[in-house]
């Protein structure tokens, strides 16, 4: 691991999201379709990050980038545009029993009083423990501080009962997917300093 990445001082101008999930489908005689799924789910990004100079941002964010190794260490990154949940929850949200390997629906309490929009879909959660990022794929509603909810993809790994649960500023483990890492300057500040913009495509690591 190498740290995580300096989210601080280097905003995003774009944010790609993609979801990559190798599957092979071939059909019967028949016509029927048969899919089989290969490996594991894991998120990607394309970020593109704002230009600014080498001493105010661009030279920690250099130096950052090179520890990486091109993709040899994994480091990781909370993405501006979801890093805060679309639900409104607010309490220490533990995992309710053991869950297994393949589940989709995870049974939680510690929820902040009953609440009709604990979780939305789309939002991102993390359990302790666990280096793999879930989706919350259905509307989750609390009642009595518990709630049942649907996660994609299927849990990777086993968790135990009582395990937290992060829903805003969840970190992605990831890592550079090109060798080249290209600090381009697209103009000068008016006192003459270069301006650097900065691209890289990173995939979670599990």
């Amino acid at each position: 691991m190498a740290g995580a990445f300096p989210i601080s001082n280097s905003k995003f101008d774009t944010l790609g999201i993609k979801s990559i999930q190798n599957t092979i489908i071939s059909k019967s005689v028949s016509g029927k379709k048969l899919a089989r799924q290969i490996d594991n789910q894991r998120w990607a990004f394309t970020v593109s990050i704002k230009t600014g100079t080498r001493s105010d941002v661009y030279g920690e964010l250099m130096a950052f980038i090179v520890k990486q190794r091109s993709g040899k260490e994994n480091f990781t990154i909370v993405p501006p545009e979801v890093k805060n949940a679309r639900g409104n929850e607010s309490g220490t949200v533990l995992v309710n029993g053991d869950h297994a390997v393949g589940d989709t629906t995870i049974t939680m309490d510690g929820h902040h009083n009953d609440n009709p929009h604990a979780f939305k879909s789309g939002d991102f959660i993390k359990f302790a423990s666990h280096s793999k990022v879930y989706m919350v794929v259905a509307d989750v509603q609390a009642s009595s501080n518990a709630s049942t909810v649907t996660i994609e993809p299927p849990l990777v790994s086993t968790i135990a009962n009582d395990s937290i649960v992060t829903y805003d500023n969840v970190p992605f483990t990831v890592y550079l997917t090109n060798d080249i890492q290209d600090f381009g300057a697209t103009g000068t500040t008016n006192d003459g300093k270069l301006l650097y913009t900065y691209e890289m495509d990173v995939e979670e690591a599990l």
